[in-house]
């Protein structure tokens, strides 16, 4: 099983493909920093798995997830996280990911997860899953409206047009958003919502 090793950090993507090249079966056959190395050496090499990290600068790990899915459909993406972010599983699972695992698991739970899903299986560490089916949007419609427009820029009066409704009224729906997702103002609520996958 070939598998290529993408993570910024020098350190653990040299102890990652170290850990993985002491196994049978598995050989690392690349490493990447980033996203855009990954696609790189992708565009003339095809492994079996890509191992990705999320957050990377240029091309982060569910960015990459989606290329694969539509360009190599053949290779297997798994991504493996210190987050536990609900939103970033929900898209991983729409980019088609296979496994999704927390780099605090134990060696062994990696390897096993990637030899499961070599022959076609889904792996994601039960906490991740249950933090996902748990993370339930709190965000009326009217809200999410009022803070996707407020991320993008638009003053409470130019809301209340776009929105077809008073100022007040749009205040308080950014209120109860800011309030609901326990942020400090509505540019901190919209990173929030959109971390999560709710925006």
């Amino acid at each position: 099983m070939k598998i290529l090793v993408v993570e910024d950090q020098a350190l653990v993507r040299n102890a990652i493909s170290a850990l993985l090249s002491l196994e049978a079966n598995l050989e690392v056959v690349g490493q990447a920093e980033d996203g855009q190395q990954a696609l790189e050496y992708l565009a003339n090499n095809e492994p079996d798995i890509v191992l990705s990290d999320i957050e990377m600068p240029n091309v982060t790990g569910l960015e990459l997830a989606q290329v694969i899915q539509e360009k190599y459909p053949r290779v297997k993406v798994v991504i493996m996280t210190t987050f536990s972010r609900a939103g970033y599983i929900r898209r991983a699972m729409a980019a088609d990911v296979k496994g999704f695992i927390l780099k605090e698991a134990p060696s062994d739970y990696l390897v096993n997860a990637l030899k499961k899903i070599s022959v076609g299986q889904k792996v994601i560490d039960p906490e991740l899953a249950m933090n996902a089916l748990d993370d339930s949007d709190p965000l009326s419609d009217k809200e999410r409206k009022a803070l996707r427009l407020a991320s993008e820029g638009l003053k409470t009066r130019q809301i209340a047009e776009a929105l077809f409704l008073s100022e007040g009224t749009v205040r308080n729906y950014l209120s109860d958003a800011i309030a609901k997702l326990n942020a400090t103002n509505r540019v901190d609520a919209a990173r929030i919502a959109r971390q999560k996958g709710w925006l």
